[in-house]
C-alpha cells in the first residue's frame, strides 16, 4: 500500500468538480508521472481528469467510468510520459469513505480517493487502496503539498 500526494491546487480542482456536479456523485482519474511509478515513497498525483457519470441509475449514489474513458486517458496520459494511478470520486452528503458497492468494483493497485461533499460544499478528504488479498479498502496515508506535481487539472 502506498501512501499519496497531491497538491491544494489538485485537490481544489477534485472540490470544484464535486460542487459542480453535486448533489450527483463527481468522477475522474488520478495521473502520475511514469517515472515515479517505480520510485519508492509516495505515490505523487501530478494530475486530476475529471469524468462524466455514466451511470444510468440514480447517479446521487453511483457512478460509473466506462472502460473507453479509461483507455482514453490512459492514452491522453502516455503522451506526456504519465499513467493513471488512480480515480476519484465524491460521496454527496456522505461520509469520505469508500462505500460496499465501491469495494466490490474496485481493484488493487489503483489509487481511490473519496471526497465528502454536500450543499454547504466539499469537506473531507480520503485514500484508499484495495487490498488484493482479503479484497478490502485500507486507508493509506495522504499528503497535501506540492512534491513531484505538473500542477493542473487535466482539462
Amino acid at each position: 500500500m502506498r501512501a499519496v500526494r497531491l497538491s491544494e491546487e489538485l485537490l481544489r480542482a477534485m472540490q470544484d468538480h464535486a460542487r459542480a456536479t453535486y448533489p450527483d456523485e463527481c468522477c475522474g482519474f488520478l495521473v502520475a508521472r511514469e517515472s515515479t511509478e517505480v520510485a519508492a515513497g509516495p505515490r505523487e498525483v501530478v494530475g486530476v481528469e475529471p469524468a462524466p457519470n455514466e451511470f444510468e441509475g440514480e447517479r446521487r449514489r453511483r457512478f460509473l467510468l466506462r472502460p473507453d474513458e479509461l483507455r482514453s486517458a490512459e492514452a491522453r496520459a502516455a503522451e506526456r510520459h504519465e499513467v493513471v494511478v488512480g480515480f476519484y470520486h465524491s460521496h454527496p452528503d456522505h461520509p469520505a469513505r469508500p462505500s460496499s458497492f465501491d469495494q466490490e468494483h474496485a481493484w488493487p493497485w489503483y489509487t481511490y480517493l473519496v471526497l465528502g461533499v454536500t450543499a454547504h460544499g466539499a469537506g473531507a478528504l480520503g485514500a484508499f487502496e484495495l487490498d488484493p488479498r482479503s479484497r478490502e479498502f485500507r486507508e493509506v496515508p495522504l499528503a497535501r503539498g506540492e512534491g513531484a506535481r505538473r500542477g493542473d487539472a487535466v482539462s
